[in-house]
């Protein structure tokens, strides 16, 4: 069964190649449904701790996973990128683009990324099928993130050493309709990767 010409390029004088293996051929051979699992909030909220914590979890199930974080990207894919608003925009496509690559090729994929703007976050979804994108709002408060500051972004932020800080000077607009909201203020991390994976196995 051949993968119909993708319905994402913009540019006519551009003809994605056909590909032998469909989507559903590459997910059989790993015996699982592969999706996109999107982690938004903000920095410090506990994102990138999720995602370890479930992709470990998944793996310890024999499921076929990969972790794309927002910093690890920035450091290869997007480093060409800077942190103003349209920048942004396209940091958060490019890495829709690649999580659905890699579940087209079958994989369980787990975005954790601050991805601030509804709009890339809708984007995001419209790439995938119903049922293969997963959105999960780590609400943490701008409070208890800075209080924790791991990285001591909400310290130098604050002292004008950052610009476009989300959550400070950069906006951060909250799903509306999240199909989980986890507060890792309030929810400890070990209850939190047992929502993340009912989650999954509801969906």
């Amino acid at each position: 069964m051949n993968e119909p010409l993708s319905p994402h390029c913009p540019r006519p004088d551009i003809r994605p190649c056909s590909l032998p293996l469909s989507a559903a051929e590459r997910a059989a051979l790993k015996r699982q449904r592969p999706c996109c699992i999107w982690l938004t909030g903000l920095s410090g909220a506990g994102k990138s701790t999720l995602a370890n914590l479930l992709e470990l979890r998944l793996n310890g199930q024999g499921l076929h996973t990969f972790i794309l974080d927002g910093d690890n990207v920035r450091s290869g894919l997007c480093r060409d990128l800077g942190m103003g608003a349209e920048a942004r925009k396209e940091n958060i496509r490019r890495l829709a683009e690649v999580a659905r690559l890699m579940v087209e090729a079958g994989l369980i994929v787990i975005v954790s990324a601050i991805s601030p703007f509804r709009a890339e976050r809708t984007a995001a979804r419209a790439l995938f099928a119903a049922d293969e994108f997963l959105e999960v709002y780590v609400s943490t408060s701008f409070a208890a993130c800075a209080r924790r500051d791991p990285k001591g972004l909400y310290r130098a932020a604050s002292e004008g050493r950052i610009q476009n800080f989300t959550g400070l000077d950069s906006p951060y607009e909250a799903p509306l309709y999240p199909d989980c909201e986890i507060d890792t203020e309030t929810v400890g991390l070990a209850c939190a990767t047992d929502q993340l994976m009912a989650l999954l196995l509801n969906k």
